[in-house]
């Protein structure tokens, strides 16, 4: 039986985010402003056809989950790469710092600065409308951050984990990650998220606080040609 984060864009778009959802049965997708994810029931050429009537010609889709991608057969594969799925399955150590703020809105413009720089993965300047974020700023200015995206039920994906790096090796992105995960447990839901399977610093980076694998995910960034 499949889990929840096995397809966890499609998952999420069919439950605690089915708000945001553009779509219909067979295929869904967020808002082009708010994430390019997207995301089918199944491979079967009705939920394929269903995708690409979601997309523009020459916009990109992300697609993430466990099975194998397959693409509309009007689309091209940009990127296809593997990543790791990981989940907290017990508390992790609580964490404060006065330092810690809670980003809102006003902040919208510094946050997607520092991802584009950074490049944790896909963040808009409507980021905030998917789950809260966290900051570190110093003199005024956002040097790391952490915060939510997908949600399903009983789960929420940190994400976004990212510092400036001219501020890196001060231990930012482990606190923000403690204190994003430990928000979001004590919220009754079990916190998870996803690496590049290259990213070997930052698989033990999680692994160190309390993630450990759940599943290995595919990724991919496909283009609709016409």
């Amino acid at each position: 039986m499949k889990h929840l984060l096995d397809r966890p864009i499609w998952s999420a778009l069919g439950t605690r985010h089915a708000s945001l959802a553009e779509g219909g049965s067979l295929a869904r997708r967020y808002p082009a402003s708010i994430a390019p994810f997207a995301a089918t029931e199944n491979e079967g050429e009705e939920s394929l056809r269903a995708l690409a009537e979601l997309a523009s010609t020459g916009e990109n889709l992300l697609l993430l989950m466990s099975d194998p991608i397959v693409a509309p057969s009007n689309f091209a594969t940009v990127t296809a790469v593997s990543a790791v799925q990981m989940i907290a399955d017990q508390r992790l150590d609580h964490v404060t710092d006065e330092r810690i703020e809670q980003l809102n809105q006003a902040d919208a413009g510094e946050m997607l600065e520092l991802a584009t720089l950074t490049k944790p993965g896909p963040l808009s300047l409507r980021a905030l409308d998917l789950g809260d974020f966290w900051g570190v700023k110093i003199n005024g200015r956002l040097v790391a951050m952490a915060g939510e995206r997908m949600k399903q039920p009983g789960y929420t994906e940190l994400s976004g984990v990212c510092t400036h790096p001219d501020f890196r090796g001060k231990g930012l992105a482990r606190l923000l990650s403690l204190y994003a995960a430990d928000k979001i447990i004590v919220r009754g839901d079990q916190p998870y998220l996803h690496a590049y399977a290259t990213n070997r610093a930052a698989i033990a980076l999680y692994e160190s606080i309390g993630f450990r694998l759940r599943s290995s995910i595919n990724v991919a960034v496909i283009c609709r040609l016409a």
